[in-house]
């Protein structure tokens, strides 16, 4: 088969999703071996075809990155007018993967997409209108046209199933992995003081309120500590102790990890929470909110607390920075379930059982 994925979300600075893509696409490389064809394909401007090709160095694929002056609404035109079909940059195909960021039409061979979590369709009120556009047009055209959709857990497999409308037997779940840098061995963040570690946005569902509330209640105890919010922006302080670090490359956030004296992860709602399994693939003892859709990444390995209270919190990271041994071995044990290889396995075994059975979907919107 030659697949196709399109691989757009590189064409930024990796977050979740655009992790998600490079792990999945190499593990998809790497399953497929000498026996199938994996093309990562794009749309996009110069500076974001620079950021894929190094996002992709060093694995075995075929680039096709179409560079497009205002390649962003080009995508989303070329997605709404259903013309002309992804062959045409991309050429033939057996499958096609598309991404969030755009859906173009096909002239035939399986139609497929991830999708990551349901929050613009659950929760309107935490995410940008323009965000609910673009993600509420995917949803609809992954549940019309797609002859597979990837979910990231099976919780978002089940959102999927019944809110979407999407068959059951048209869906399959492909864990996500982690970077093999985030491990307990390696050097550690010196911070001078002992530090509570979170890696968030500044989006309402990630519910930094509620932890920054609780990590007052707690310093009041033990005031040599700090709380470090990377990946949330840069921003002043919002109380004593807190630290904004912005955005932090993979090597600098791996040092992160190791060095903290705990891990909170207080979302009200994820899709899978891949922060979660690298704190403990790090050795790190972990809070993690209570809430059902974090069951899969925390497992048996994490203490769990309600996200909604500042005092739950706090008492759970004091009996986290008390931990032993036993805890961080169980998060190493349980974060070694996800790898990109198995992620990659998964996906692959979806296009083997849909294609080409998949390809009636995908004709009328060529």
């Amino acid at each position: 088969m030659r697949i196709v994925v399109d691989v757009s979300p590189l064409a930024l600075p990796r977050t979740g999703i655009g992790n998600y893509v490079r792990g999945m696409v190499g593990g998809l490389a790497a399953a497929s071996g000498d026996e199938h064809q994996v093309v990562a394909f794009s749309a996009t401007g110069l500076p974001g075809r620079r950021r894929i090709e190094a996002a992709l160095a060093g694995l075995a694929l075929e680039r096709r990155l179409a560079v497009l002056p205002y390649a962003r609404g080009l995508r989303s035109l070329w997605s709404r007018a259903g013309w002309p079909p992804v062959e045409r940059l991309a050429g033939r195909l057996d499958v096609f993967h598309f991404s969030d960021w755009m859906y173009p039409a096909q002239r035939g061979g399986l139609r497929a997409t991830t999708i990551h979590d349901l929050v613009p369709l659950r929760f309107p009120e935490w995410t940008e209108p323009q965000t609910r556009r673009m993600h509420g047009a995917k949803y609809e055209n992954a549940r019309r046209t797609c002859g597979l959709v990837v979910a990231n857990s099976e919780f978002t497999a089940r959102d999927i199933v019944e809110r979407l409308g999407v068959p059951e037997e048209r869906v399959r779940i492909a864990y996500p992995g982690i970077d093999p840098l985030f491990g307990p061995d390696g050097g550690r963040s010196e911070r001078g003081c002992p530090y509570v570690l979170t890696v968030s946005t500044l989006e309402p569902r990630k519910n930094l309120g509620t932890l920054v509330a609780a990590f007052l209640l707690l310093r009041s105890r033990r005031p040599e500590l700090e709380l470090v919010i990377a990946g949330a922006g840069r921003a002043e302080p919002a109380a004593p102790g807190v630290v904004y670090a912005g955005f932090v490359p993979d090597e600098e956030l791996a040092r992160l990890y190791r060095g903290a004296a705990a891990f909170a992860y207080p979302s009200r709602f994820e899709g899978f929470g891949i922060p979660v399994v690298e704190a403990l693939a790090s050795g790190v003892p972990a809070v993690v909110s209570a809430h059902p859709s974090l069951d899969e990444a925390a497992g048996s390995a994490a203490l769990r607390a309600d996200p909604e209270s500042p005092e739950a919190w706090s008492d759970a990271l004091e009996r986290a920075l008390e931990a032993g041994d036993d805890v961080r071995a169980r998060g190493i044990e349980q974060a070694a379930r996800f790898t990109w290889e198995a992620c990659g396995q998964a996906v692959l075994h979806g296009y083997l059982t849909f294609y080409p059975s998949g390809t009636s979907s995908t004709k009328r919107e060529s």
